[in-house]
């Protein structure tokens, strides 16, 4: 059994300390168990793989109907986490996580939660959502707002999507207008 460990910064994230195995032939990690994260119905699985390289950031994006499980298979990012929770004691509280793969180490980012990551070297991550992927629950928030300052610790400008250049900030998101 992994050794789950929820954020005393943002509740309901957890990070995941996975157990590997080795021996002559190699090594073998049990990356994910539904029963882990009971709060969760798992029916409509599906597993992502994404490859990155350094200096591209990914995000910040959100959901309101999926959680997001990450595995790092090579390479080392970090997380940039923002509670967008609105009813959440922590509410644009920001954090950033370290993900390497050599810590055989998953996250658990749960509904309402914004989540990205900066490649720090060229990355392969694996993901598991407990909702299939809909467009329309896929929201966003800029990288670099200044009224949630998550700090990147990168002097450089990184590589991003046209989409995710286009993230708002936080003060022009309708609050009324989202799910929640």
């Amino acid at each position: 059994m992994p050794i789950l460990t929820e954020s005393d910064r943002i509740p309901g994230l957890f990070s995941v300390c996975l157990q590997p195995y080795s021996d002559d032939r190699g090594r073998f990690v049990e990356l994910f168990r539904k029963e882990w994260f009971p709060q969760r119905n798992w029916d409509n699985i599906q597993s992502n793989r994404s490859e990155s390289a350094a200096g591209v950031l990914r995000g910040l994006h959100y959901h309101f109907n999926q959680v997001d499980y990450w595995y790092v298979v090579s390479g080392l990012v970090r997380v940039g986490l923002v509670d967008l929770r609105r009813s959440s004691p922590t509410f644009r509280q920001t954090m950033t996580i370290d993900l390497n793969a050599a810590d055989n180490q998953g996250l658990f980012i749960p509904i309402g939660v914004a989540h990205g990551f900066l490649a720090l070297s060229d990355v392969t991550l694996v993901y598991i959502v407990d909702n299939y992927y809909d467009g329309a629950d896929e929201y966003g928030l800029a990288w670099n707002d200044p009224d949630v300052v998550v700090d990147w610790q990168t002097t450089q400008e990184p590589v991003l999507s046209g989409r995710d250049k286009a993230n708002p900030r936080f003060r022009e998101i309708d609050w009324n207008a989202l799910p929640q």
